[in-house]
């Protein structure tokens, strides 16, 4: 792959234990815990992890703030949603981190569904939902790379705003760089002019081509003013020894998911969006699509990056990841559970083959 292919993982701060079918263990939300994740992520060849976000969960800021602390070249790619944060605050904040940590922040903005009342937040239809969005990403960059912003919007305002401590260039890197997901219209002209990297679930590769054409045309279209918009995947990836043992695994997991009606797996399937259906619709289409893109744990209470999986011996899912470097994506974040243990075999098995 290409120099400028970057891998990530996933860090699963959450309140309940055994999230996505990863081990249950009382401690397993610990500083302790999270820490032996990002510290495994650098022994292992990775660049940092997404760390989630959601009402019901640890604040992924703080989370992120504290691995940062205990490692050297970690980066947390931290999920964060436009109205639990205002932009003046998520700009000083993430240039205050940015600068404590050297330029290893990273941010996704995050609009879909949430337990808005719970924190005061309200918010109308999709367009109002992905306007108020856009105008976030816009003001707080804004703010990362201007002084003395005075801003009126329909939705945010500042009046000769300054953030301390300004963000540091490094290279052709400015600010903290905004990864954006997101699969309507609406989600998708936000993207074309407001991102750094839209990220994409695990589509087939067809299905991804299609939409990184459309994408582009939209960044034209909608005269973007910003570098060129690049893209990125985030899947499960499922990688054992060899073939034969990565499909008895998989079909295995699948097997107790079906049987427990997809238990610590539906996390995503509480408000249904544009992207999450598209995933779920897949399985129509076939139990395996492409070469090894597996899309039965749709079907039992598989959600989000967990909807779809890359199954195969390392060879076999680094072959499937190249395919997707060739469409033009080069961020991957990457997971399967046990976490900790796919951490360390995902980095010196597959890594590898990646970086050739």
């Amino acid at each position: 792959m290409s120099r400028d292919s970057e891998f990530l993982w996933y860090i699963p701060n959450d309140v309940k234990a055994g999230h996505r079918g990863d081990s249950a263990g009382e401690d397993h939300n610990s500083l302790e815990t999270l820490t032996s994740q990002a510290k495994a992520l650098e022994e292992h060849g990775w660049k940092g992890a997404l760390i989630g976000t959601g009402w019901g969960r640890p604040d992924t800021f703080t989370v992120a703030a504290a691995l940062a602390a205990r490692t050297t070249t970690f980066e947390p790619l931290i999920a964060i949603r436009p109205g639990y944060w205002r932009p003046a605050n998520l700009a000083s904040a993430a240039a205050t981190l940015d600068q404590l940590t050297g330029g290893r922040v990273r941010i996704n903005i995050v609009s879909g569904k949430d337990n808005l009342a719970a924190y005061g937040d309200s918010e109308g239809d999709q367009e109002h939902r992905y306007a108020r969005t856009k105008e976030f990403m816009r003001l707080v960059r804004r703010l990362w790379t201007e002084e003395n912003v005075t801003y009126a919007g329909e939705h945010f305002r500042v009046t000769e705003s300054t953030v301390a401590p300004r963000i540091t260039a490094r290279g052709d890197r400015r600010h903290p760089e905004l990864y954006f997901g997101g699969a309507s219209e609406a989600a998708e002209r936000v993207a074309a002019t407001e991102a750094d990297v839209q990220l994409f679930w695990g589509e087939p590769l067809d299905d991804v081509r299609e939409r990184i054409e459309r994408l582009k045309t939209l960044s034209k279209e909608l005269d973007r003013d910003l570098p060129p918009l690049r893209f990125g995947l985030r899947i499960t990836t499922l990688v054992r020894d060899t073939t034969e043992q990565a499909w008895a695994d998989a079909e295995a997991k699948v097997a107790e998911m079906a049987a427990n009606k997809g238990a610590g797996w539906n996390d995503h399937q509480r408000a249904v969006a544009v992207g999450q259906q598209r995933l779920l619709d897949l399985h129509a289409r076939g139990e395996v699509l492409d070469d090894n893109l597996y899309t039965a744990p749709g079907k039992f209470g598989g959600g989000g990056a967990g909807t779809t999986w890359l199954v195969g011996s390392a060879a076999d899912v680094a072959r499937s990841l190249r395919k997707y470097r060739d469409l033009g994506v080069t961020q991957f974040v990457l997971s399967d559970t046990p976490y900790l243990s796919e951490i360390k075999r995902q980095g010196d098995q597959l890594l590898p083959l990646l970086r050739d």
